[in-house]
């Protein structure tokens, strides 16, 4: 992209091939010292355990909730939400950035003397080099699919102007969402001496660097296995110093082992995901405490519009005919049923692509598809298919993924291909992928229309605004890479992030998602809350379960 004002510095090449991955301790080797309350873990340390996986901490290749977890704690933001709050606030910027007299440029103005934990100096060239390479990568295709840089979508151009002074060149005027985009998986701050500009850089060299500036420094790195950190001394950020000289996570295959380690205080703080069996029974353990936080996770369905039944890259491709296959299956699903009998209510059904705790929710699905009241309707089911000639019982491949998404998705799954045989319009075939399979497959790029047909996907929010759920969707290079691409959506998502005023705004959210219900390019299935579980010694974990969504392990000591 143009725009860039001054010289990138040299990227300098680290030579770590992958395999050098440091591996971390077992956290037997430390110190004898005990946490009060029974515990095993080092006092001094916080132990979080987690089913979530990495995908890679280059911010310009994942877009995940378990990478960004990692990244949103060592790396910067120009903005990030302070603990309570879903308003960003300056991070590393100096102060609030403005808007050009056109709306059309943004400017941020940095805090003076930042560094790298390796001691590089931390300039705007650094914050321009960050931004370009997300959206470099996203468009070589090096991040495979699994980038953030459908967030930068309304993102012309960027230029450092002096050492600390950044503009953005927008495409959009008076973008009332960019303020938070800058805190999003497309906002952290990488170091430009140990990047690649246009390549994803392998996590151990990032590692092995210090690249980092955020709350934290990664000090041991074993990736889905454990990360150790400690407090980043020179960080200036929002967040101030971290709560605990040290944090260690431990990433679990298999959630029922997650839950033996925090009920018999092996682990300090568990979070994501522990079934809804699991939290139910450690609810009534004295020892850990059950943490809730604001809603916003999304679990849905996903249609390739490519080689789904009837889709555009299939012999009998059909656009009338996949639309119908679409509507069928949305007129036969009972959500209240899968809330009920596979998450005991610690989900609730989703009836739009917007959570119903935001602003702009409506309950556009209920209303389209099924009884009207939630219930599915195989009538109307059987009707849509045979107005578009669709002979029955028809064979469909729904593909879903049993680690990522937590261990109750079989279950979940499982459910969903009941609803549907039973109506006797369809015939399931169920498949599981493990994650680093599944997170490559499932996208259509310039060489492959994807693998699954149909397929589970799950969504936590960037940010607290339903624009979150609808332009990294929905918007042109969207990152679901589904083939769905549809001008008067991304004309109605334009118009509504432009629109300052409340109502007007508002209303066009609603707009946007009833003609999403009209195409379906997903089908939202349940809406969930944030849970973890903590040891009863263990403070601050209901500071991070906020409404901005990121889990910041410096708010945790005991």
């Amino acid at each position: 992209m143009s725009g860039k004002s001054f010289q990138k510095k040299a990227w300098t090449a680290l030579g770590i091939s992958l395999a050098s991955l440091l591996v971390l301790s077992a956290c037997s080797s430390n110190s004898g010292k005990k946490a009060s309350g029974g515990g095993s873990t080092p006092k001094d340390t916080v132990v979080l355990g987690t089913t979530d996986k990495i995908v890679t901490i280059d911010p310009a290749g994942s877009y995940d909730n378990g990478s960004f977890t990692v990244e949103n704690n060592v790396y910067p933001f120009l903005y990030n939400f302070p603990y309570g709050s879903d308003v960003p606030e300056p991070d590393i910027a100096a102060e609030k950035g403005a808007f050009s007299e056109d709306g059309l440029s943004y400017t941020v103005k940095l805090k003076e003397g930042l560094k790298f934990a390796n001691g590089h100096d931390l300039t705007a060239s650094d914050v321009v080099f960050s931004f370009e390479r997300v959206v470099t990568i996203g468009e070589n295709g090096k991040d495979l699919g699994n980038g953030p840089s459908s967030l930068l979508a309304d993102m012309e151009s960027v230029e450092a102007t002096d050492d600390t002074t950044v503009v953005f060149h927008l495409k959009t005027a008076n973008n009332v969402t960019w303020e938070q985009v800058l805190a999003t998986p497309a906002g952290p701050i990488v170091d430009e001496e140990v990047f690649s500009p246009d390549d994803l850089t392998p996590d151990a060299d990032i590692v092995k660097a210090k690249a980092f500036a955020g709350p934290l420094v990664i000090d041991t790195y074993a990736i889905n296995d454990s990360v150790a950190y400690s407090k980043n001394e020179d960080y200036q950020g929002i967040y101030g110093d971290a709560a605990a000289g040290k944090y260690q996570v431990k990433y679990y295959a298999d959630a029922s082992n997650m839950k033996l380690d925090i009920q018999n205080n092996k682990i300090d703080v568990a979070f994501r995901s522990l079934t809804a069996t699991d939290i139910e029974d450690l609810e009534a353990k004295d020892n850990v405490k059950v943490h809730e936080g604001p809603g916003g996770e999304l679990r849905y369905m996903t249609f390739n519009l490519a080689i789904q039944p009837f889709g555009t890259a299939t012999e009998e491709a059909d656009e009338a005919k996949a639309l119908a296959v679409r509507q069928a299956i949305a007129h036969s699903i009972n959500r209240q049923e899968i809330a009920d009998n596979v998450y005991k209510g610690t989900y609730d059904p989703a009836y739009s692509f917007v959570p119903s705790s935001f602003t702009g929710f409506t309950a556009s699905l209920k209303e389209a598809y099924g009884d009207g009241q939630g219930g599915a309707d195989v009538d109307k089911a059987k009707e849509v298919l045979e107005t578009a000639g669709v002979k029955t019982p028809l064979a469909i491949n729904i593909q879903y993924n049993g680690d990522h998404y937590g261990s109750s998705s079989p279950d979940e799954y499982a459910a969903v291909k009941q609803q549907l045989e039973e109506t006797g319009l369809f015939t399931v075939n169920l498949a599981q992928t493990e994650w680093s399979t599944y997170s490559k497959d499932r996208v259509i790029t310039d060489d492959s229309n994807g693998s699954y047909p149909i397929y589970q996907l799950g969504w936590f929010p960037d940010f607290s605004d339903a624009d979150n759920y609808l332009t990294p969707f929905f918007g042109k290079d969207n990152f679901i890479h589904n083939g769905y691409d549809s001008k008067e959506v991304q004309d109605q998502l334009a118009a509504e992030i432009s629109d300052l005023d409340h109502d007007s705004r508002t209303k066009k959210i609603e707009g946007l998602q009833t003609t999403l219900a009209k195409d379906l390019p997903t089908l939202p299935l349940l809406e969930g809350k944030q849970i973890a579980v903590s040891g009863t010694d263990v403070k601050g974990v209901e500071d991070t379960l906020d409404a901005s969504f990121k889990f910041r392990y410096g708010a945790i000591s005991k």
